[in-house]
């Protein structure tokens, strides 16, 4: 896989992850994710979080916050 390919392709971040990038507990982003404000995709018993939706949720977060 060419370096564009790898580019192109969506990163995605485990709960706890996405807790430290936050800094709040991991049953926060629980919530976020069952709340329906952070999309989040199933595999097998965890979660798994989309780098873009957690900048995405990140930047709508402080624009309301300011």
């Amino acid at each position: 896989m060419s370096m564009a390919q790898s580019a192109d392709r969506a990163r995605y971040l485990t709960v706890a992850e996405v807790a430290a990038i936050l800094r709040v507990s991991t049953m926060t982003v629980y919530r976020l994710i069952k709340a329906g404000e952070l999309p989040a995709l199933r595999v097998g018993r965890s979660y798994r979080l989309p780098e873009d939706d957690v900048d995405r949720y990140l930047a709508r977060g402080f624009t309301e916050a300011g």
